[in-house]
C-alpha cells in the first residue's frame, strides 16, 4: 500500500519543529537539554497527525536521554497505521558544541514494514545505486568486498573512497583499506550522514564501512531505499541486549539484514538541519522567524527534494 502524498508535508513539519527546538541549545554544551528540546516538539507534532503511529525505532535507551520509546503510540489514533523510526536529534554532541551535521530525522512506513531493532550497535556496509543486488557481505573479508565493489563500479581500487567512523573498533578495516590504497574519509560521529554519503549524483564515497547505531542503520536504510542504494547490517548484542531484541521479535541474533529486510514497501524520510551539514542547512534565527531546511524523500512518488520553510517565533 502506498503512503498518501499529503503526509509528506505533515512529517516535514515534525522534523522542522524538532530542529527548531534543538537549535536553541546550539553551542551551549548541554546534550541532554538539546535532545529534550527536539523530543518534546516532535512528540507534540506527531500527535496532531491523523494516524495510528507506533515507534519501532526509538532513541535515548543508551544515553538515558528523554526518549520517544519503542512501542509508543502516536497520532490521533484515527487513520492509517504507520511504523515510525525516529532520532529527534542525530548529533547531540554536534549541537552542544556547535559543529556541523546535527539534524532531526524520521522515517515512516506502513505498519510492519520497518525493522524494529533495539538501541544497540549494528555492523554496516552501505553502497549506492545501479549495482548488483546484495553485492557486498559482512561475512566477506574487507579485501573481497573492496574487490567486488571496484569491479562492479569499473574503478581501480585506488580510485575508491570509503567512509569510516573514527573508532578503535575499526582499526582492522582501516588497516586493510590503507594496505589496498583505498582513500578513507573519516567521520567522528553521525553515521546516518556517513551511510548516505554513498548516494546522489556525485557521491562523496563509494562505500560506508563501520559499526554504528542500530536505529541509525534503519533510518539510513529508509533513505537508501528511495535512491535504490544498498545496506547490509547485523546487530551487535550483549546478553542484556539479546533479551530486549527477543521482546521485539528478533530470534536470529546473527542475522544479516539487507535493505529489503529493514524497509519494505513505500517509505517517507525527512531530515531537517539543526546545524548546517551534508544533508541540509542548519536552522537560521532571523529575529522574529526561523528559516529551516529539510531533505525529504518519498519513495513511491520519486520525491528527492530539499524544502525551505519559515516559522514565526
Amino acid at each position: 500500500m502506498l503512503i498518501d502524498s499529503k503526509f509528506l508535508n505533515l512529517f516535514i513539519k515534525v522534523t522542522e519543529k524538532a530542529a527548531i527546538g534543538a537549535s536553541k541549545f546550539i553551542g551551549k554544551k548541554d546534550k541532554i537539554g538539546a535532545d529534550k528540546g527536539a523530543v518534546d516538539p516532535m512528540r507534540r507534532e506527531l500527535n496532531k497527525i491523523n494516524m495510528e503511529g507506533t515507534i519501532v525505532i526509538g532513541e535515548g535507551e543508551m544515553d538515558e536521554a528523554p526518549m520517544l520509546y519503542i512501542g509508543e503510540k502516536l497520532g490521533t489514533l484515527n487513520g492509517p497505521k504507520f511504523d515510525i523510526a525516529v532520532d529527534p536529534l542525530e548529533g547531540t554532541k554536534f549541537t552542544a558544541n556547535n559543529q556541523p551535521n546535527a539534524f532531526s530525522v524520521l522515517a515512516i512506513a506502513n505498519k510492519g514494514d520497518l525493522l524494529s531493532a533495539p538501541d544497540t550497535y549494528m555492523e554496516k556496509i552501505a553502497i549506492g545505486n545501479n549495482l548488483p543486488k546484495n553485492l557486498l557481505d559482512l561475512d566477506n573479508s574487507v579485501e573481497k568486498n573492496i574487490d567486488l565493489l571496484a569491479k562492479a563500479k569499473n574503478k581501480k581500487i585506488s580510485e575508491l573512497n570509503a567512509c569510516v567512523m573514527e573508532r578503535p573498533r575499526h582499526d582492522h578495516i582501516v588497516e586493510v583499506l590503507n594496505r589496498l590504497n583505498v582513500n578513507i574519509n573519516f567521520i567522528t560521529d553521525g553515521d546516518i550522514v556517513g551511510a548516505l554519503s554513498v548516494i546522489g549524483e556525485n557521491p562523496k564515497n563509494d562505500v560506508y564501512y563501520s559499526t554504528g547505531g542500530g536505529p541509525e542503520g534503519v533510518l539510513a536504510a529508509a533513505a537508501l531505499s528511495c535512491y535504490g542504494g544498498q545496506i547490509q547490517g547485523r546487530l551487535v548484542l550483549n546478553d542484556d541486549e539479546k533479551i530486549r531484541a527477543k521482546k521485539l521479535g528478533i530470534k536470529d541474533f546473527r542475522k544479516k539484514y539487507n535493505i529489503d529486510d529493514m524497509v519494505k514497501g513505500d517509505v517517507i524520510f525527512c531530515a531537517t538541519g539543526v546545524t548546517s551539514g551534508d544533508l541540509a542547512k542548519g536552522v537560521k534565527d532571523l529575529g522574529n522567524e526561523y528559516e529551516v531546511n529539510t531533505f525529504a524523500l518519498h519513495k513511491s512518488k520519486k520525491i528527492i527534494k530539499t524544502f525551505t520553510n519559515i516559522y514565526n517565533k
